[in-house]
């Protein structure tokens, strides 16, 4: 499994939200940039960025943030958060972001979505971020009446690079993961799933690892890397299984 340290941006700062509540922020640097350099140096294999601002206003807005990040490390990234047009994709897979996350756009235009895996294969990721099961838009803020499953499903055979499931109940809470709900997606799925939201402590890693058979490849870590909780060398660790 690999690991995605988590760089949420709001207003060009690094922040970790709480249950995804844009004014329960936390500010844990200044710099993205600097931020990302960190994990690189630690090691990671990939970065998972969110334009916390643009998922709300429904287009890019930390693009100086990310464009910083971009310049400073060379490990992959992978960007939401805002993403609804073909003409935004391109820009930001031309900036150089390895895999862009669509999350809102696959509830109300899913045709799009399609699209844009036919355009840039391997390179798009669909972002599902759910409350009791059911799929939430517009950077969290509404309810769809779409369930995680049913939208996952959608794009089985649409070449979607990998499946990113986040309980927002959990998200930033550090409660643990939503393992039961994340696998049992992946097991009704051939595409690949990311398991995100409420990852606090290596045992939260050591309870999902074992579920890669199912098609779990890989977990977001936030708070609890800022926290200190877990470090992204032991992280890796765990979740390679070593």
């Amino acid at each position: 499994m690999i690991l995605f340290p988590a760089i949420d941006l709001k207003d060009g700062k690094c922040v970790r939200l709480l249950r995804g509540d844009m004014a329960r922020a936390t500010v844990f640097n200044d710099s993205p940039a600097a931020q990302a350099k960190v994990f690189a140096n630690a090691g990671c294999e990939w970065l998972h960025l969110v334009d916390l601002n643009g998922a709300v206003e429904g287009h890019p807005v930390n693009r100086a943030a990310v464009e910083d990040i971009l310049k400073e490390v060379t490990v992959p990234t992978q960007l939401g958060g805002g993403i609804r047009t073909i003409e935004s994709i391109a820009q930001w897979i031309e900036a150089g972001v390895q895999r862009v996350i669509l999350g809102t756009i696959a509830v109300k235009e899913p045709g799009l979505v399609k699209a844009a895996c036919k355009q840039w294969p391997g390179k798009i990721a669909v972002g599902i971020d759910a409350r009791d099961g059911i799929v939430a838009v517009d950077g969290w803020t509404r309810q769809s009446t779409v369930r995680a499953l049913d939208l996952a499903l959608r794009f089985e055979d649409a070449g979607v690079a990998t499946i990113i499931y986040t309980d927002i109940d959990r998200d930033g809470a550090m409660g643990g993961v939503n393992v039961d709900a994340t696998v049992t997606l992946a097991q009704h799925l051939t595409t690949p799933v990311i398991a995100s939201g409420g990852v606090s402590s290596l045992d939260d890693l050591r309870e999902l690892r074992p579920n890669e058979e199912f098609g779990i490849v890989g977990a977001i870590v936030g708070r609890a890397l800022y926290d200190g909780r877990v470090t992204v060398p032991d992280a890796i660790r765990v979740l390679k299984g070593e």
